[in-house]
């Protein structure tokens, strides 16, 4: 399988194997799994061993930026995410209690390398994602995540996002393209599906072949759904 586009899309039913060939490009890449434990120690991806083993992934250009990420796993990051703001603030805290027969300056010198780590925190992802919807906090992972020239595996990112704001996750892989970033992608999303330019892979089929978006199964029964939506009802 050549992946000859800045972004390759993976369509298909459920089953079909497009998150298991992806699980797998990032266990042989050597991905960072947002939100999860690293990818060779994750219990959920052990059954892929024998497989990546069998796998052999040739570069044009070796890069080791970028990450891998399931729409499951956004809520360990989320997890992580708000146990080291929690850790950080108890540390402030202990500091606050341990210093407390101290000058305020001591008291200032000993909290700022904690709160600096807490400043980059909340600068990185602007302020706490758990204050925000679903899926603002996934773009906002997303544009802090991005970096240029990184490989970008993504299983499903349409999980947590409106169309609105899977039209805005097209604009920043627009933005990492031009920067020479590479994009593979399982989804069922039409809209994700029409990213212009991509290279689309049908797994429908044994091998997965290449298919034009309008001969994409998922894209014509959302078009004859959203075309007369009542025939479909009055058939269930």
């Amino acid at each position: 399988m050549t992946f000859t586009h800045p972004v390759t899309l993976f369509v298909g039913e459920n089953g079909s194997g497009k998150s298991t060939l992806l699980e797998v490009l990032a266990f042989c890449a050597g991905s960072i799994a947002v939100g999860s434990a690293e990818l060779g120690n994750d219990p959920t991806l052990s059954q892929l061993q024998p497989l990546a083993e069998k796998m052999k992934l040739i570069w044009n250009k070796r890069v080791h930026r970028g990450f891998f990420l399931r729409a499951e796993d956004f809520f360990g990051f989320i997890k992580r995410n708000r146990s080291l703001r929690q850790s950080l603030t108890e540390e402030i805290s202990g500091i606050e209690q341990e210093f407390r027969d101290r000058s305020g300056y001591a008291r200032s010198l000993a909290r700022m390398p904690i709160e600096s780590s807490l400043r980059a925190l909340e600068s990185r992802y602007r302020g706490d994602l758990d204050e925000r919807s679903h899926g603002e906090s996934f773009l906002d992972l997303f544009q802090s995540r991005f970096v240029p020239e990184g490989l970008y595996l993504l299983d499903e990112p349409e999980a947590a996002l409106s169309p609105v704001s899977q039209l805005g996750l097209i604009s920043l892989i627009k933005e990492m393209i031009a920067k020479d970033g590479q994009f593979i992608i399982a989804t069922h999303s039409p809209i994700l599906m029409a990213i212009p330019g991509a290279q689309i892979l049908n797994f429908d089929v044994t091998p997965p072949e290449p298919v034009a978006y309008d001969a994409i199964e998922h894209v014509k029964l959302y078009r004859a759904f959203l075309e007369a939506p009542p025939a479909f009802f009055d058939k269930l």
